[in-house]
This record gives C-alpha cells, structure tokens and sequence, in this order.
C-alpha cells in the first residue's frame, strides 16, 4: 500500500502530522467522539438515529507568550465538543460533507487555529464505517463580513389579500412573510407525519400563489436564501417545508401557521414579529410581537 494511500485512511493525526510541512505545529486532538443523531438524504434514514463518530485534529498557531499553565491561553478541548453539539443542534442535514464543512468552519473561528481535519462516519449504515474526511484552513475560510446582518421583520399575513407591502418597506429592513393555509381543503393523512407535510406542502403552495400576483416577492426556503435576502434587504414569502423538517426542534403543527412565523422569527432573531392578519398574539416569543395599524 502506497504512502498516500495508508494516510488517505490513517487518522486524521497522522496525516496532519504528514503533511504540515516545514515546521511541526502544536496539535490538539478528539478522537473517536460517537454522537447519536438523525442525519442523511433517504427516506429511510428520516426519524431513525444512528451513530456518527467524529475524529478532529487542530493545528495551531504559536503562543505568542508563555502559557504559565494558563486554560485562557489555549484552544480548548471544548472548542472542538462544543462545534460538534452546535452544528448537530443547529438543524437537520442530509450531508456528512456539510456537517464536516460547518464543524470545521465553527473552530477556525478561534483564532489559535490554523489548519483543522475533520473525519465524519456513520457506524450504522453498513458492515464498515462509511466516512467524510475535509482538511481546511483560515485561507479557506475567510472571514465573514464585520458588518452585523439586518435583523427582518417577519410578517404573518393570514388571509390578508392585499398587505401593505410599501408600508413595511419604509421602515428599512429586510421582509419576510408568512401566509397560511389557503382557503378550501387540504388532503387528510392516515398518520401524523404525512399530514404534516401536506400541511407545510399546502403553506407553500399559497407562498407561491401569492408571489404570483405581487412580482417584487420571492419565494424562499433554505437558510441560504434567506440570509441573502436578508442581506439585500429584499421582501420574500417563506416556504418553510426545508426549514421545518430539518429542525432538531421544530414546530410539530404546521397548520398552526402563526406559530410557525412566531418560530421562524425566533429562528432569525427579527426585530419584530409583525401581524398584518387576524390571530392572537402569541403568549411567549423571545421577539418583540406588533400589530399592523393601518
């Protein structure tokens, strides 16, 4: 077996310590860190946990003093734990490759580290251990925007056919709206789970049908779009199937759906809470709740 090869499956120490080069860094290590969690892209694999094992190694930047046996001058252990616990608990993925990335992306935060392999594997999926590996570095990873992103205002709608979309505009801040049901029947399931994505189908559906008579309105459903809409300062319609079912947490009742724009704007940290359409004020959010004047 060649040198590349035994390192391509070494762990993730070894190769770190064989392709540094130059120097030889201080490295910091978590090994054979097994999480039980609900993680993949099939079917099957929704609702089911299964054990994933993490193996990190942290190259790191030199001391610029003596440690003097002092924790606040190191890269802690936790640092790597805690990246684990918040990417797992941050949403549902489908991806190893995306859990790795954000894992890895979490600790070169810290500013001690330098360089970061990840090793990700499922224990469950087969007779072996199948696996993700990444190594990055600060150079590719660079730093986000100082800039603290707008916070949204999320806006529940409820039947409202014609909202004042020019009026929530002048207060300078990026939209989200939240409609619910449309009007007649949705479909009944046999089971709980089934009806709670024709419920969040449905949702979508009237997301769509709405953005269809008002053009300035885009229709989004990832993190990803959002945070780029956000940071534009766009006006969207959310369409919360993605977001709701990959939640760790998320709301169970998708016909409730001024319950689900309550979550989202806690989800988002909004500035506001906004109800444009009937409903009751919720009784507990983490964001401030406004009705509309008109």
């Amino acid at each position: 077996m060649s040198t590349e090869t035994s390192l391509a499956f070494a762990h993730p120490e070894e190769r770190a310590a064989a392709t540094s080069g130059g120097g030889m860094p201080d490295r910091i290590s978590l090994r054979d860190h097994v999480v039980p969690v609900e993680i993949g892209a099939f079917q099957t694999e929704r609702d089911q946990v299964q054990r994933l094992c993490f193996n990190i190694v942290v190259e790191l930047r030199p001391h610029p003093a003596p440690l003097e046996d002092d924790v606040d001058r190191i890269l802690s252990y936790d640092v790597l734990t805690e990246a684990v616990a918040a990417e797992l608990a941050a949403e549902r993925l489908n991806l190893l490759e995306t859990l790795a990335e954000r894992v890895a992306d979490r600790i070169l935060r810290a500013p001690q580290a330098l360089r970061v392999f990840v090793r990700i594997e499922k224990l469950d999926r087969g007779p072996g251990a199948l696996g993700v590996e990444i190594v990055r570095t600060h150079k590719d990873n660079p730093a986000l925007d100082a800039t603290p992103m707008a916070r949204p205002l999320v806006v529940w709608l409820g039947g409202d056919p014609a909202p004042p979309l020019e009026a929530l505009k002048t207060r300078g801040l990026p939209v989200i709206l939240v409609v619910g049901l449309p009007e007649g029947s949705v479909p009944q399931a046999a089971t709980p789970a089934a009806q709670r994505r024709i419920d969040l189908l449905a949702i979508e559906q009237n997301a769509w049908d709405f953005a269809s008579r008002h053009p300035d309105c885009l229709v989004v459903g990832t993190r990803t779009e959002i945070d780029w809409a956000i940071r534009e300062r766009r006006v969207i319609v959310w369409a919360p199937s993605k977001l709701v079912l990959d939640a760790v947490e998320g709301p169970e009742d998708a016909r409730d759906a001024l319950g689900l724009a309550a979550w989202l704007a806690e989800l988002l940290g909004a500035e506001a809470l906004v109800l444009a359409g009937p409903g009751e004020l919720p009784a507990e959010t983490a964001v401030p709740v406004e009705r509309l004047v008109r």
